[in-house]
């Protein structure tokens, strides 16, 4: 003989203030740890002479070592747009080597932005992506990350 019981019916979780996943600002998935030690954001790309700024000062003066400004100046080289735009950068963490590496992600960004076209020539160069080198965070226990406190056998 068939059971003549109704399935209970599924309820969805009411919204309680105290429940963190029904927060008001609160997007579920979307996790971020810690932000970038070094950052960038250029706040002005216009098609003009190719004047770089850094900081409020040109570029080759910022950075004084050739590396560091073919770095800022490589995705401008790969796109074949050299001296075409006028660019204002604000960095700042990390040491000179990161904000270079900062201002040609941004740099390279803003010209996918302003182009579309230039993406496949630069994603291939590795100019789209973020350098994910973190610090490593310091372990209990230990006085640095890797270091440790000194060994006494007796």
């Amino acid at each position: 003989m068939p059971s003549t019981r109704t399935p209970p019916k599924t309820r969805l979780p009411s919204p309680r203030s105290s429940d963190s996943f029904f927060l008001k600002d609160h997007v579920p998935g979307i996790h971020r740890h810690r932000p970038p030690q070094k950052r960038r954001r250029p706040h002005s790309y216009v098609a003009g002479t190719g004047k770089i700024q850094v900081n409020g000062r040109p570029f080759d003066e910022y950075f004084k070592t050739t590396n560091l400004q073919n770095a800022v100046l490589q995705p401008f080289e790969v796109a074949k747009v050299v001296n075409q735009f006028d660019v204002s950068v604000n960095a700042h963490g990390g040491g000179p080597n990161g904000q270079a590496g900062a201002v040609r992600l941004a740099v390279a960004r803003a010209l996918t932005e302003a182009n579309p076209e230039f993406r496949p020539l630069l994603k291939p160069e590795g100019l789209l992506t973020r350098d994910p080198r973190m610090k490593e965070r310091k372990k209990p226990g230990q006085p640095g990350a890797r270091k440790r406190f000194q060994f006494s056998k007796r």
